[in-house]
């Protein structure tokens, strides 16, 4: 299989129920209590940036954004991503995560953000910021905490809080 054999599309509702099912496979009861999903819990997610990986007509993969303020910095929260066992290892998160970030940039996106592995981010253009800079609600590893960025905005000069663009 390669990347041609799938279907990258923007997330509507009707993809709701394959996306809980994927995350729910891929992450466990354990993800609602990680700093990335208190941000995500205070408001909505953005469709317009969000995006799923089909296999004849079978949602396998899904990335979502989230409008987010770093500090004064309007950007995304990225995640979860997450693809089905059965479709690991092929690209395909990689090229969901692609899609993302090209389209957050178009979008007007400063940076966007993400708590995760910086071996598997950093090829797909994602910096350490600096440790400590940057607060999220509960607690995460800010060794973990990288962006992606565009324009003047750097990784490294990301500071303050971390909180959903609604959120007042």
């Amino acid at each position: 299989m390669s990347l041609h054999d799938f279907v990258f599309l923007t997330e509507d509702a009707s993809h709701d129920a394959a996306i809980r099912h994927i995350n729910e496979e891929a992450f466990g009861p354990g993800r609602f209590v990680r700093s990335s999903e208190r941000v995500r819990e205070q408001g909505p997610h953005d469709r317009r940036l969000s995006f799923i990986a089909a296999d004849r007509g079978e949602t396998i993969a899904s990335v979502r954004m989230t409008p987010i303020f770093a500090g004064k910095t309007a950007g995304h929260l990225l995640g979860p991503l997450a693809v089905r066992p059965s479709h690991k290892n092929l690209g395909i998160g990689r090229e969901l995560v692609r899609i993302a970030l090209a389209a957050a940039e178009k979008a007007g996106s400063q940076a966007v953000l993400l708590v995760g592995d910086p071996p598997y981010y950093a090829p797909l253009g994602f910096a350490r910021t600096r440790p400590g800079a940057m607060t999220m609600p509960g607690p995460f590893d800010p060794h973990r905490l990288l962006a992606a960025c565009f324009g003047d905005v750097h990784a490294m000069a990301l500071e303050g809080e971390i909180h959903h663009r609604d959120r007042t």
